[in-house]
């Protein structure tokens, strides 16, 4: 039995201040810029400001790229183009700079954060401040076994809060969330048909590296046996983690909840972190408002999650490489919203009028008559 209160987090999280964002709202009508011809960058602000309880708006000058990293035993079952227990060299490449988050996060000066969970490796090849909180080498094959035990679920997720409370503690303003593993995206889906109600073929895609037709006929096999073993546990999510979860979600989740609780703005990257957000939703109704769809990634169970969570990704580039850099291309669009909220001017306030002294009946008469020849 977890000692975990999931229902704790309903009454933690709040929504971003709504009397606020209506602050925002009227100082944008008093801007020189007609409303509308900013398009979805005036939303954008207004988010903002609503989520730091501030107008005008603060900049964005903290962000940080957060990527959990794990390696899923479903991967054995042919569902990936990446070798069963590949993340390591994802890894690898991330924190050496090879990676497209690396670039991007490089350009724009934005420092990455990875975070072992359950990567298939001695932990002793990675970084100590990578694997400090793994909770145990990769996660059970799904299809066939519980992902893990409730016991690890609750300590992945704890590791998630934490994740959450360190970087909120640091001084981190918004987070680009993303995950590094191989399999993933099969658990995702899994957990999407399952809160969706769906079929596994409406929610299976191709993954970060397309798989062929008869990888993708796996993959939807792996999806629907593992959707039998979900469906018991579909009340407590915590349960469902451990069953069709895996160590890097159950952290995702728990970091998710906590950053909603910190008030602290995430900006989603593909289908892995749009099924742990669908999974918070069901903790926490309230959560989605601090969260934003940074893309759309193609994949079928990343659209119904966001569909569920009235979430709309701000691009759509065709980005499905995953490890946060999708989301991560949508963070100079944030941070433009953020300044044109706050450094547009407003229009100067126009003077007063001069109140006109009332007619005479006479003056009345006068004009009336004024024009006619009389």
């Amino acid at each position: 039995m977890s000692s975990l209160n999931l229902d704790d987090f309903t009454d933690l999280i709040e929504r971003p201040d709504g009397g606020v964002r209506r602050d925002a709202e009227a100082r944008r009508e008093r801007v020189a810029v007609p409303p509308g011809a900013l398009g979805r960058l005036d939303d954008l602000g207004e988010w903002l400001a609503a989520a730091q309880g501030a107008v005008p708006v603060r900049p964005v000058e903290r962000p940080r790229v957060v990527l959990f990293a794990g390696d899923h035993g479903v991967a054995g079952a042919g569902v990936s183009a990446r070798p069963a227990g590949g993340a390591e060299r994802l890894v690898r490449a991330v924190l050496e700079g090879g990676r497209p988050v690396s670039v991007l996060a490089r350009r724009l000066g934005v420092p990455v954060r990875v975070v072992d969970m359950a990567l298939d490796c001695d932990p002793g090849a990675l970084p100590a401040e990578v694997v400090r909180h793994r909770v145990r080498r990769g996660s059970g094959r799904i299809d066939v076994e519980d992902a893990l035990t409730l016991e690890e679920a609750e300590a992945a997720f704890r590791a998630g809060v934490a994740v959450a409370d360190e970087e909120a503690d640091s001084g981190t303003d918004l987070v680009v969330l993303g995950d590094v593993s191989v399999g993933g995206t099969t658990s995702a889906a899994v957990l999407v048909a399952a809160l969706c109600g769906t079929d596994a073929s409406v929610v299976t895609g191709r993954g970060g590296e397309p798989i062929d037709d008869l990888a993708w006929m796996r993959k939807c096999a792996a999806v629907r046996d593992a959707l039998r073993r979900a469906r018991p546990v579909l009340g407590d999510q915590l349960q469902l983690l451990a069953a069709v979860g895996g160590a890097d979600l159950a952290a995702i989740t728990g970091f998710l909840l906590q950053c909603a609780v910190r008030k602290l703005p995430v900006i989603l990257d593909g289908v892995v972190s749009a099924a742990c957000a669908l999974v918070g939703q069901r903790v926490a109704f309230r959560a989605p408002d601090w969260w934003l769809a940074g893309q759309s990634s193609g994949e079928p169970g990343q659209a119904k999650a966001l569909d569920r969570m009235a979430l709309e990704p701000l691009l759509d580039q065709g980005v499905t490489v995953g490890e946060g850099a999708g989301a991560l291309l949508a963070l100079p669009l944030v941070q433009a919203a953020a300044a044109l909220a706050a450094e547009l001017p407003e229009l100067p306030e126009l003077p007063e009028l001069p109140e006109l002294p009332e007619r005479t009946e006479k003056e009345e008469g006068d004009l009336s008559t004024e024009g006619r020849g009389v």
